[in-house]
């Protein structure tokens, strides 16, 4: 007989699954219309960049690029980078990417519990005001996720970008539609039934588990508000894009070619108006030998990872880590050819782009690569602090949050606001 536990996760997992694609909310509200709206898209790269590659030499504005920021450099006056930063108190290797957007401390513990995620924070504050809340999209992750809910539950990504293209772009039927509705009302009739069954159980389980079975009633609530803001959007219709509809690459060794899919889509995403907030969890660590246009890979991603300062591992990702920066600049350069109300997508959105691991060699959580573009600030070159007694980067969470126009001055282990980032004169 399975346990009360057992039971309990099943439970959540199979509401967790319904809530896939769903996750909408009510129309853009009349007192908001006019305004250009802000927007930001958070990226983990799970293992990192090589440090000696990535962080650049000197400080400020005139600091001289590294070999990987000399990719970006046609976008030099559009991002910060940073280095000495990392989230205090997260540690534990690889299993510390579920905390990139979260800084919640100690995720190897056995008792470890996510707490909200920057992206989710945005969308239960801005939300309803697009087609869909925020998206979680992932390459080569299963269900590993970017995103937690308020109650530190994981929000299974989207892997398919073909998936996530129609959801936000193809326009089914009046019929299609018809049914659609008819289904949501039948996932909150489930939810319903499941939430009877859970309550049942509260008498005959023990301390631990019923605290657990608090959590699964939040996230419950948390998913019947999105399925019945989901029914306001249902019968708008959806945006016209040029763009056709993406294949997806069936094998997870084209890696390169998964991640430019997801970079189109949030372009599209962003330039349409359909969500203000993206995340994208890159999972190298479970990532095959990668097929790369022009490059020679022998060896697995996390394999390589490990190099020992091996020559011929080093070489290898030197070349895995120059085509994720020419990808970004690919983004980046996007995003500036679409105009919106006199400014670029990229004065309007906020790229963050980082790894939880500042060394993948040694599994360390320190000095995380990261750098910012986009989003109207004054950016600053290169914001170094201690590498060894590092800077929250929570700080810069604060600030994304206040640029996304959230009055908040705390959030997860933050200190205040990031130091030495300025907004650009005359941006609201």
């Amino acid at each position: 007989m399975k346990s009360s536990s057992s039971r309990f996760q099943a439970m959540s997992r199979r509401t967790l699954l319904r809530g896939v694609g769903v996750s909408l909310a009510l129309p853009l509200l009349e007192g908001m219309a006019g305004q250009t709206p802000r927007r930001m898209f958070a990226v983990c790269n799970n293992l990192g960049l090589l440090p000696g590659e990535f962080f650049p030499a000197g400080v400020g504005a005139d600091y001289v690029p590294s070999p990987y920021l000399k990719i970006l450099e046609p976008y030099r006056k559009d991002f910060t980078v940073f280095s000495g930063v990392s989230h205090p108190n997260v540690d534990g290797g690889h299993p510390s990417d579920i905390s990139f957007l979260t800084a919640a401390p100690h995720p190897a513990s056995s008792s470890f519990r996510n707490t909200i995620s920057l992206d989710q924070y945005v969308a239960e504050r801005i939300g309803s005001q697009t087609r869909f809340p925020s998206l979680t999209l992932s390459v080569n992750t299963g269900f590993r996720s970017l995103s937690w809910s308020g109650s530190g539950v994981a929000i299974p990504p989207e892997q398919s970008a073909a998936s996530v293209f129609r959801q936000m772009f193809i326009q089914g039927s009046a019929q299609e539609v018809e049914s659609k509705i008819t289904e949501l009302d039948s996932g909150r009739s489930i939810l319903d039934a499941v939430s009877d069954q859970a309550r049942s159980l509260e008498q005959k389980v023990s301390a631990g588990d019923r605290a657990r079975l608090d959590q699964y009633f939040t996230s419950v609530r948390e998913l019947e508000g999105r399925l019945l803001a989901s029914r306001g959007w249902e019968r708008k219709p959806k945006p016209v894009v040029k763009e056709q509809e993406p294949q997806d690459p069936a094998n997870p060794a084209m890696y390169m070619a998964k991640v430019a899919q997801m970079y189109s889509l949030v372009r599209l995403a962003f330039e349409t108006d359909s969500t203000r907030a993206v995340t994208l969890m890159l999972d190298s660590v479970s990532s095959p030998v990668l097929q790369i246009r022009g490059a020679t890979i022998n060896d697995g991603y996390h394999n390589l990872s490990h190099h020992g300062k091996s020559e011929d591992k080093l070489s290898q990702l030197r070349l895995i880590d120059t085509w994720h920066m020419r990808l970004l600049a690919d983004l980046f350069k996007g995003l500036q050819g679409v105009k919106e109300n006199g400014e670029t997508l990229l004065d309007r959105s906020m790229v963050l782009y980082g790894s939880n691991l500042g060394d993948a060699n040694a599994h360390s959580t320190s000095n995380m690569p990261t750098l910012l573009a986009g989003g109207g600030f004054r950016h600053a070159g290169h914001l170094a602090f201690d590498r060894t007694r590092n800077y929250p980067l929570p700080n810069l969470f604060v600030s994304m949050l206040q640029r996304m126009g959230i009055e908040t001055d705390r959030f997860a282990s933050a200190t205040g606001t990031m130091t030495g980032l300025e907004l650009r004169p005359n941006q609201a």
